[in-house]
Parts: C-alpha cells; sequence; structure tokens
C-alpha cells in the first residue's frame, strides 16, 4: 500500500512520523528543502511521485491549496484521499462538484502545537487526540474503516464520525472562537507591563493568540457564518457580566457566575 503525505507542515509531518512508527512508509509532497529535511530524518521515504501511483493520499495543506491539489492531480483509481483541513463543508462541496475518480474522506485531527513547520513535527503528536471524520451520503464505508483502522495504529484515541456541517459548527465554537478571543484578549493596553501579574490564567488565555494571519485569516474566512454566530453569542453573553457590573448588581453577577460554573459542570460530565 504506497502512502502520500502532500503538506508536511506541523500536521503532515507528523502524520508521516506517526505512520512510520505504526509500520506504514509514505513517500512526502512539499517545497525541495522542506522534503529534504523530511528524508533526512526518516519521516518519509522519499520524494512524491506521481499521484497516481498512491493508492492513499492525505492532504495536509491550506483549504485553497487543498482543494488545487485535489482539483489538478491525477490519482489512481479507488484511491482513498483525505484531507485534513480545519474546515469542511467547503472542501466537501469542492469534491463532489463534479464526479472523481477517488474515495474523497474529510479528516480533521484534533491536535496542534502552537508553533508551526516541519521541524516541529514529532511522531508522538497525536497519542490520545480525536480524529473527526466527516461523511455522507457518498462517503464510501470501505474508506473510512481502513482510515480509521491506520488511525488508532497512529496513536488517536477517539474518532468522532459526523457531517461537513456538524464539524464546521463545532469547530467554530472549540477551536476558531477560542484563537479570535485571545488574539483580541492580547490588545488590551492593560498587558503592558505584565510581568509578576500574572499566573496560569494569563499564561492560558494568551497561549493561541499568536496565530499566522496568513493561514487562520483564511480558514476563519471559509468558516465566517458560523464563527460570526459564535462571536454574537459570546459578545452577548459578555455584556450580562458587564451590565451587572456597571449597575452594581452584585446578586446578578453572582447569578451569572453560578450559571457558568455550573455548565462548565455538566460539560465534565459529558467527556
Amino acid at each position: 500500500m504506497k502512502i502520500l503525505v502532500a503538506g508536511l507542515g506541523l500536521i503532515g509531518g507528523s502524520m508521516a512520523k506517526a505512520l512510520k512508527r505504526c509500520g506504514y512508509i509514505a513517500d512526502g509532497f512539499d517545497r525541495e528543502k522542506v522534503v529534504r529535511a523530511a528524508i533526512e530524518s526518516g519521516a518519509v521515504a522519499g520524494k512524491a511521485g506521481a499521484v497516481s501511483d498512491y493508492d492513499i493520499v492525505f492532504v495536509a495543506l491550506p483549504p485553497d491549496a487543498a482543494m488545487d491539489f485535489m482539483g489538478n492531480n491525477e490519482f489512481k483509481d479507488g484511491a482513498i484521499v483525505a484531507d485534513i483541513c480545519g474546515v469542511k463543508g467547503v472542501i466537501e462541496q469542492f469534491v463532489y462538484a463534479r464526479a472523481r475518480n477517488f474515495r474523497y474522506v474529510g479528516c480533521h485531527p484534533m491536535a496542534g502545537k502552537e508553533v508551526s513547520g516541519f521541524a516541529n513535527s514529532c511522531e508522538n503528536l497525536f497519542d490520545g487526540a480525536s480524529m473527526i471524520v466527516t461523511e455522507n451520503d457518498k462517503t464510501d464505508s470501505a474508506a473510512v474503516a481502513l482510515l480509521e483502522k491506520i488511525f488508532s495504529e497512529m496513536g488517536f484515541s477517539r474518532i468522532v464520525r459526523c457531517s461537513a456541517g456538524y464539524h464546521d459548527q463545532k469547530i467554530a465554537y472549540t477551536s476558531q472562537l477560542a484563537h479570535i478571543v485571545s488574539n483580541a484578549y492580547v490588545k488590551s493596553p492593560t498587558a503592558d507591563g505584565y510581568a509578576g501579574f500574572t499566573g496560569g490564567s494569563f499564561q492560558d488565555m494568551t497561549r493561541i493568540a499568536g496565530v499566522d494571519e496568513n493561514i487562520w485569516t483564511r480558514l476563519y474566512f471559509l468558516n465566517r457564518q458560523n464563527i460570526a454566530e459564535e462571536l454574537r453569542r459570546l459578545i452577548d453573553g459578555l455584556e450580562k457580566y458587564e451590565n451587572a457590573l456597571t449597575e452594581g448588581n452584585e446578586q446578578e453577577l453572582a447569578r451569572l457566575l453560578r450559571e457558568g460554573r455550573l455548565r462548565k459542570e455538566a460539560l465534565d460530565d459529558q467527556k
């Protein structure tokens, strides 16, 4: 079984290394110097040949590049092509806009770091993590079953199946909204001179503030309706806290805090 990992950044590089750890040898596609580094480290066996030679192709590229790769290459008949982008609806619509000779499966590994690039990739990035697999009535069940087997071998502890639309709605809240809030949080002038005044809370709130706008702007834009809805919901909720404080309503503030605590406890019970 021949495997290609297209895109050897943090996620793609880690996928290549995790695949090697569990006995699979992949080839790599990326810029020349990146592929060379991946070969020298042993993460991939070699530089990608003709895409049509591969049985499984993991497309670990940004959304537009992923669609360009899937739309402008020839694939083996029946090959499994799995993109691992952080947005799924737009990718799925693109793939199914015309007939394809490959079996498409949308995937999204729920793991990452605050840094990027092959140099930061590691074989254990996915250990204990979840992999989301999106499917619809066109998804090939045998392709999904094979990928789930490989993902389990790579270290993923949970496979979650859902529709592309459900994925995008959930990710807007659990990931993309959190990045935007963190990014906005650090813009306060009060952040200046923070040394000596911070504990875990500040680190938690600012850890993901340093998003690469060249990557994340497009990703957010492709899921903008879901993110905008979550932002509006958050702003509406924050206004209640602001009103309680400005109006001197201590009981209302306590009610809001209690409501949040109980909600968090209920969410913890769902794990």
